[in-house]
Parts: structure tokens; C-alpha cells; sequence
């Protein structure tokens, strides 16, 4: 069809659609290519792309503690809690819940490492590579609740939907392999508080979207469904799939969707997924020094397979932990958080030392945390009783970050005598965010995404890099 007989074919509505549409799509792809990270999902893969400079590390780990670990019980000492412990302390904080006196911790602190630094004994596994760990005691959110906290350390906004960091990454960095998600959130027992909007892509193309995995389930088939036709042959497969891509295609070419593209990269990802991810999540072949390294529970599974997804090129693996029993103890702390801690504590420390003998840890951002931590006082029932938990405490609470670009055996801010509040060196999620990114290579300020006529990025418009704890 020539020109003259299109033009006559659409009316006006459809003309300036198509027209307007192509214009403008021409105009943003001027206005977003100079610094190299702008829309890059639309030929169907996520492909590998360069930092605005070297970055230590090239992959991230996150360890995330869905409820709210006691950073007083874990990773910041308090001996004026035992000091103090049974009598009311002069506090004017506001609480989520009301709180009474003093709450001494239940575990036992002691000092590791050439650098000394103070661990609790529920985490004397990891507290062996405190070496290698910068433990950042000053972090702080910006209400005592879970869903907005969640998704401020997730997505760097507690109120507005955003991408999420792993999101970010990928955008930034693209994938080392097309054959398996550049971005894997696994989460045992079903998905946590604010579902999948913690790995959410948001207003980024859907393909850098994290992809969840059961992993309670030890069976490949159900770790990954549908992993395998049980009828079609792939090479039957693979021409099922090519026709469905030029309907697409074709669908596409009037509509510019970026949700369309990102079907279109989910049909060819599940497809190439279908070798490569049976290999990755199939631990059978580690050597068993190793398996008995993690473990063989789930939290040790899903560690070892996320050093194997690192090994292949994945860019970002979350690694949930309480989402079915979380760590938001507000009553029998000791109990709880002994028996959460004895879950994670020695994969961790088995991945830390993995990676250290495989030459990863140097070149893997290893982070760990939740949302907010606990009060240093213990909640209080209706009935003005205690059950000896700790209510939410987002003033300050730690979060600590290994590998990468990482200056080991340092500790970075602090909070008050009893741990109510970061008074020294007070960071930020957005500090937090920014610091992640440098480690990667990127100007947290230049690593942007036009949407809705303004430039947006992790960060917002805050954030800074905590240099102290760079290498």
C-alpha cells in the first residue's frame, strides 16, 4: 500500500495516533540516550550494559528479615540495658504500641575478629567474617509500621509505588545470562507482607521485574513450574513460540507498550530458562562438604542456589527470610528470635566463606536486614503486662553490608545508650540506596528513568554515599 492509499484508508483519529505516537517515541529516544540508560527492554532481552564508572562489585546478595530483627539483640550491644534492665527509662519517642522498662538482652555479646567488634551470640556463625562486614548501627526509617517501611528499604518510597533496588540494578547493569532472570526474589512458604510489590519493576519495563520462587519446594518442577512440556517437544516448542512472537510483534508495532514487550520477554526468558534453571536450581551435584556447609534446611537450600544463580550471571537475588513466621516478635523474644537466628545464621556465614574461597566475595555486594528494628523496652499488653517482646523501633536499628566495595571490620554510626534512636551518623534508606549503587558503579543522581515528564530514580531527590565504609 502506497502512501497516498494509507492516508486514505485512516481516519483522523487513528492518523494522529499513529503519527503522534512515533513522533514522540522519536523525540524521547533523543532525550534519554546521552548518558546510556534509558529504555533498553524493547527488543525482548534484557542485555549487559555498562556502570557510569568501575564498580567493585558487579552482583548483589540481599538477606532480608521480614518483620523487623532486635538490633539490640543481634548487632548492637547495650550494656546500659542491663544496667537498667526492669526499670522504666526517660524516653519520648512515640511507640506503635506502649512499652514499659528496660529490656536487657537475653544473649550473650562478645567481641570477634582482628577488628573486635561486638556480635550477638545468635549470630556467632556470621560474627566469624565481622572482618569482612561493615555493621551499620545508625539506620533509620520513617514510621513504626511494616508496609510503608517495607517498602521504603524495597523500593525507596514508604507511600508511592517505585521499582525496587533489584530493579534498578537490573535496568542499570542488564544481565550476564539471557537464559535465566537477572533479578530472583525467593521467599519460602508464600509471598510477605506487600506481596510482590517488594520486587516490584513499577513504572521500568516489566522485564526487570523480580521474578518469585517458592523455594520451600525441593522438586525442580515446583520450584520453577512449568519448567517442561509434558506433551511438545522443544523444538515444537520453539515454533509455537516464533509464530506467537510475530502476532506480537506485529501487535506491537502499532501500539509502542512497553507491557507488551515485557510479555514478549517473558515467553522467551521461560522458554531459554528451561536448561539453564534446571541446572542452577538443582543443588544435587554441589560437593557434599558443601551441602552440609548450608545446610539442608530450606534457608540453606535457597543461600546455596543463590550462590549458583551469582555464579551464572543473575544480578540480584533476595533472599526472604520470615515471611511465614516473621522476625516482628512482640512477645517471647528470646524463644523466637533464638530459633529464627538458628536458621539463617550458618548459611550465611557458609555463603560469606563460599564466596571467599570461589573469588566472588570481592566482586558480590552481600547485604542484610529488615525494615526497621525493635525497642530496647518491652511492649506492653491492653492489661499493662509483658510477654517479653520488643515493639517496632524505627529511629535505629542496623542493617550490615560484606563484599563489594566494602571496607570489612568497620562499624558506621550509632545509637543512643539504650538503642532508642540513631544519634550518631544517622543514615538513611536513600543513604543506604545510594551507597549499594556506588558499589555498582553508578551515580545514584545520574542513574535515571523518564516517566511522566520528570526524570525519577532510586534515590529521589535525597541520598548520599557513605564513604566511611568504601574500600
Amino acid at each position: 500500500m502506497n502512501t497516498k492509499s494509507l492516508l486514505n484508508s485512516l481516519n483522523r483519529r487513528e492518523l494522529l495516533k499513529r503519527s503522534g505516537m512515533g513522533l514522540g517515541s522519536l523525540g524521547l529516544a533523543s532525550l534519554l540516550s546521552d548518558d546510556g540508560h534509558s529504555i533498553q527492554a524493547n527488543d525482548g532481552l534484557v542485555t549487559k550494559k555498562s556502570p557510569h564508572f568501575p564498580g567493585k562489585a558487579k552482583r548483589v546478595i540481599h538477606f532480608f528479615l521480614n518483620g523487623g530483627p532486635s538490633h539490640v539483640d543481634t548487632f548492637d550491644p547495650k550494656p546500659a540495658l542491663t544496667k537498667y534492665d526492669g526499670k522504666l527509662l526517660e524516653n519520648t519517642l512515640t511507640t506503635e504500641r506502649k512499652t514499659g522498662a528496660a529490656y536487657a538482652s537475653p544473649f550473650q555479646f562478645q567481641k570477634y575478629g582482628e577488628s573486635g567488634i561486638e556480635v550477638s551470640e545468635l549470630f556467632s556463625k556470621t560474627a566469624q567474617h565481622i572482618d569482612d562486614i561493615a555493621v551499620i548501627r545508625s539506620m533509620s526509617a520513617e514510621v513504626p509500621n511494616h508496609e510503608p517501611s517495607l517498602m521504603l528499604m524495597n523500593c525507596g518510597d514508604s507511600v508511592q509505588a517505585r521499582p525496587s533496588v533489584g530493579a534498578w540494578v537490573l535496568y542499570g547493569l542488564g544481565t550476564e545470562n539471557q537464559n535465566l532472570p537477572g533479578f530472583i526474589a525467593m521467599c519460602p512458604s508464600g509471598l510477605p507482607i506487600k506481596d510482590n510489590e517488594n520486587w516490584q519493576a513499577s513504572f521500568l519495563p516489566g522485564a526487570y521485574q523480580g521474578t518469585f520462587v517458592d523455594s520451600q519446594h525441593t522438586e525442580i518442577s515446583k520450584l520453577i513450574e512449568n519448567i517442561d512440556h509434558p506433551h511438545i517437544s522443544r523444538k515444537n516448542q520453539r515454533r509455537q513460540l516464533d509464530l506467537l512472537n510475530r502476532w506480537n510483534q506485529r501487535h506491537l508495532e502499532s501500539r509502542n507498550d512497553d507491557r507488551l514487550n515485557a510479555r514478549i520477554h517473558s515467553y522467551e526468558l521461560a522458554f531459554r530458562m528451561q536448561q539453564d534453571a534446571a541446572v542452577a536450581f538443582d543443588i544435587s551435584d554441589e560437593p557434599k562438604h558443601i551441602q552440609e556447609a548450608y545446610g539442608s534446611e530450606v534457608h540453606g537450600r535457597q543461600t546455596l542456589i543463590a550462590r549458583r544463580l551469582l555464579e551464572r550471571g543473575v544480578r540480584y537475588v533476595q533472599l526472604w527470610h520470615g515471611a511465614g513466621q516473621p522476625w516482628d516478635n512482640h512477645d517471647n523474644i528470646e524463644a523466637n528470635h533464638r530459633r529464627l537466628a538458628s536458621q539463617i545464621d550458618g548459611p550465611i556465614a557458609a555463603l560469606l566463606s563460599d564466596l571467599k574461597q570461589r573469588g566472588m566475595l570481592e566482586e558480590t555486594l552481600v547485604v542484610w536486614g529488615g525494615e526497621f528494628g525493635r525497642t530496647p523496652t518491652v511492649e506492653l499488653s491492653s492489661e499493662g503486662k509483658s510477654k517479653l517482646g520488643r515493639d517496632h523501633n524505627h529511629y535505629g536499628f542496623t542493617v550490615w553490608m560484606a563484599g563489594g566495595g566494602i571496607k570489612g571490620g568497620t562499624v558506621y554510626g550509632a545509637t543512643d545508650e539504650f538503642g532508642f534512636a540513631a544519634t550518631e551518623n544517622r543514615m538513611t534508606a536513600h543513604d543506604l540506596h545510594a551507597t549499594m549503587l556506588h558499589t555498582l558503579g553508578f551515580d545514584h543522581e545520574k542513574l535515571t528513568y523518564r516517566y511522566a515528564g520528570r526524570d525519577f530514580r532510586l534515590t529521589d531527590v535525597h541520598g548520599r554515599v557513605i564513604r566511611e565504609i568504601l574500600s
